[in-house]
């Protein structure tokens, strides 16, 4: 018979394992391969799906700085990670786990915790491909806030430590105490220990606690002459639909209504739909087909504003192995389930016009996020470290926290080896910047005048 004893030391040598075939200094090696493909030409194969007026604002955005290029570049990380050897220690990934994908957020039972938030290329994969990214974008941003590469390296290297601390704790919990575990707002103010970054980040909590449906009423739309809420039209980043495609919104609403639990159909059924609008919204997502659904309760009147996002298949697809889930959208929402302590009661799918796959999920429900461009580099180090311990929770609800553990270690060789990696792939990521600044003075890429 197995026991318990027989798994950990089974998870123990999965962890050996994968030092022999990724040394934890190898982690924190980069060097492009000959050959690599350039960048910004991933960046137009991703556009050439996209809606192309809408191109040119996506292009924009990531051209404001080294940090908005990354953000934007998921494929062409995803492209460099793939060329690498990987540990092997397979875990449910965010895909795209950057510092602006981490944020706070409003649980079914309404109260606002920290977790990642962003799954649009969520898969299965190795673990340190997330953490790469994430201790990649501390590094980058830490760059294009002034701080010395010195203090860049120290904040990537907390962050590191941030994940590695997580998991050392995490892989002495049992299942259940992971599943459950989570952060909620007040916990990140107790880690904020200077009076200033406090008051701060107070303010982020109280504005997210008041970002809901009634808050977006009100910003978003304006009574018609017969007094019903209608969206504003605010060309090109908000624009209500045709009156034509009102039915195949309503349609793809039906799909969507049925990719629900029992339960939440009757709760939506309660709405009536009332009016669509595109909108635009990120960095990366800019040109995909994204849209928001006003509903209202048929009996108070309380709005419900829904996003529709469009799901294509993940970067990581071409890396790792094929999604169980055919519904891109399904795959979205099976992943965010998977990864997050609580998920939104109103995720789902459809498959609009087209055979375009979607999801949806609630529209401003009490989300927050950090300014990133405002973080000193003692405020950077601390939050990179709070989305390491994350992320870490996030991994080990699917992966193996005893076999990540082992291979990790309890030195700061793993973090160190991080931080290097961060490093080195800044520098990457600033000349593939410069390679996209030089395609748009060249007239090669097109950008819109004003992309917010």
């Amino acid at each position: 018979m197995t026991t318990v004893e027989d798994f950990d030391r089974q998870a123990a040598q999965d962890g050996k394992t994968a030092r022999k075939r990724v040394s934890r200094s190898e982690l924190g090696e980069w060097k492009a391969e000959p050959g690599r493909e350039d960048p910004v030409g991933i960046l137009v194969k991703q556009n050439a799906k996209r809606v192309p007026e809408l191109v040119p604002i996506r292009m924009a955005r990531m051209a404001v700085s080294p940090f908005t290029f990354l953000r934007g570049a998921a494929a062409v990380m995803a492209y460099d990670l793939g060329c690498q050897r990987d540990t092997g220690l397979i875990t449910q990934l965010c895909g795209d786990a950057h510092l602006a994908n981490f944020g706070l957020f409003g649980t079914p039972e309404r109260n606002l915790v920290f977790d990642v938030n962003d799954f649009d290329e969520t898969l299965p994969g190795p673990f340190e491909w997330d953490v790469k990214r994430l201790v990649a974008s501390v590094a980058v941003a830490g760059l294009v806030n002034g701080c010395s590469e010195k203090r860049a390296a120290s904040a990537a290297e907390a962050t590191a430590r941030g994940y590695r601390e997580a998991i050392e704790v995490l892989a002495q919990q049992d299942s259940l105490d992971i599943w459950y575990d989570r952060v909620d707002a007040d916990q990140v103010l107790t880690l904020i220990t200077k009076k200033k970054g406090r008051k701060e980040a107070e303010k982020t909590i109280a504005a997210a606690r008041k970002r809901t449906s009634l808050q977006a009423l009100d910003k978003l739309t304006e009574s018609d002459a017969d007094g019903i809420p209608r969206i504003k039209s605010q060309p090109p980043l908000l624009m209500p639909i045709d009156t034509s495609d009102v039915k195949l919104v309503k349609s793809v609403l039906g799909q969507y209504r049925r990719s629900l639990p029992d339960h939440m159909r009757v709760l939506i059924d309660r709405y009536v739909m009332v009016d669509a609008a595109v909108k635009v919204v990120g960095v990366g997502s800019v040109g995909t087909r994204c849209f928001i659904v006003l509903l209202m309760d048929k009996e108070s009147g309380t709005p419900l504003f829904l996003q529709v996002k469009e799901a294509d298949i993940s970067v990581l697809a071409p890396y790792q192995k094929p999604s169980r889930y055919q519904q891109q959208g399904h795959r979205v929402v099976a992943g965010q389930r998977l990864m997050q302590a609580a998920s939104d009661i109103f995720l789902g799918w459809a498959t609009g016009p087209a055979g375009v796959d979607f999801y949806w999920r609630q529209f401003r429900d009490m989300k927050g996020s950090v300014n990133i461009e405002d973080l000193s580099h003692h405020q950077l180090a601390n939050y990179g470290a709070l989305c390491g311990g994350v992320l870490a929770r996030a991994h080990c609800r699917s992966g193996d926290p005893i076999a990540i553990d082992t291979y990790i270690g309890s030195s700061d060789k793993f973090d160190e080896a991080l931080s290097d990696f961060a490093m080195s792939y800044s520098d990457q990521n600033a000349a593939d910047y410069r390679l996209l600044v030089a395609a748009i003075e060249d007239g090669q890429v097109e950008v819109a005048d004003n992309p917010y």
